[in-house]
């Protein structure tokens, strides 16, 4: 199976420079890809404020897929933003995982589940909702109330997907009842098995063989320090992990450069088996051995190590890091 390449458009320059620019992080998954394609119809159908969605990078296998599946428009991917710019940020607040501008824009508003990164200056008081829910689009559905019944079916189908994508299909840590009971009503709306949308949206996901390493460690991933030391923190989750473990001689050999140009000490590498729901660490050298025996409590003999239980960066990866 080939990766699915979302349907590009070709924006209006003019509508882009006038609208507010709603986007999530670099290295879009599902939710930085979903979420600003279903705000943006918010404000621009149901609160009359012009605004598009916009990517930071080339959007995942699966959020490709599910642009395609829903019969969506890929949006405008943008390396920056101008001094000004209107700008809503969702499924971050990290300045690390946000343009170079970000400062110099006019953030109106942030809609995100993760913790509070500091280092965001805005022009003024802005509406920033924080939840701590499994996804942002849980988020939105909440915050649209009962404006979600005017959705057409792409967009309930994109925070559908979101939720199913960020839980894991409900496997992730981070997955809180109302995450699920969203999601219910969201498939029951639709008409839509969760289970198989699921299943198709983790087929795209793992399908890894057409990207080369570079873009494997970058492709989900984000900056983290530890007591000073800088790491990308990869996580490529996956039904087929032996698709990715398979070339883990060549991965890790392209560690060092990928960590040189990103401006990082290490890149950190998790396979995570969503149906065995555990990971898998790579260990290219005495450092990342160390990260690993002392975060998770292991002991390590090769150049992996398997985390059992191990899911989610957010809750279970992030917080674990030590040196």
């Amino acid at each position: 199976m080939r990766p699915y390449k979302a349907r590009k458009i070709t924006p209006n320059p003019k509508d882009s420079f006038m609208s507010t620019k709603v986007f999530g992080h670099k290295a879009p998954d599902t939710d930085s890809t979903g979420s600003p394609i279903a705000w943006a119809w918010y404000l621009s159908e149901v609160k009359g404020i012009p605004a598009v969605p916009c990517l930071l990078g080339e959007p995942n296998t699966e959020a490709a897929f599910v642009i395609t599946h829903w019969g969506l428009d890929k949006p405008e991917i943008i390396s920056d933003v101008a001094e000004g710019d209107k700008v809503v940020i969702v499924d971050t607040n990290n300045p690390a995982e946000l343009p170079a501008g970000i400062n110099s824009a006019d953030i109106i508003q942030i809609i995100d589940h993760h913790k509070l990164a500091g280092g965001l200056e805005t022009k003024g008081p802005i509406d920033i909702t924080m939840r701590p829910l499994a996804c942002t689009a849980t988020i939105m559905y909440d915050l649209m109330g009962d404006d979600i019944a005017k959705a057409p079916k792409g967009i309930k189908g994109a925070m559908l997907s979101c939720i199913i994508s960020d839980t894991l299909e409900f496997r992730s840590p981070t997955t809180t009842d109302h995450d699920r009971a969203v999601c219910d009503a969201l498939a029951k709306d639709l008409g839509v098995e969760i289970s198989d949308l699921a299943a198709k949206m983790f087929e795209a996901k793992s399908d890894v063989s057409e990207f080369s390493d570079a873009e494997l460690l970058r492709m989900d991933s984000k900056e983290y320090a530890v007591e000073g030391t800088k790491f990308r923190v990869s996580v490529l989750e996956t039904t087929a992990p032996k698709m990715v473990l398979d070339r883990k001689d060549s991965l890790m050999a392209s560690m060092g450069d990928v960590a040189r140009e990103d401006g990082v000490d290490q890149v950190l590498l998790f396979v995570v088996d969503i149906l065995n729901e555990e990971a898998t660490f790579l260990i290219p050298n005495d450092l990342v051995k160390t990260v690993a025996e002392k975060s998770f409590g292991t002991t390590v003999s090769g150049d992996t190590v398997v985390l059992p239980g191990v899911m989610s960066r957010k809750k279970q990866i992030i917080p674990s890091l030590k040196l």
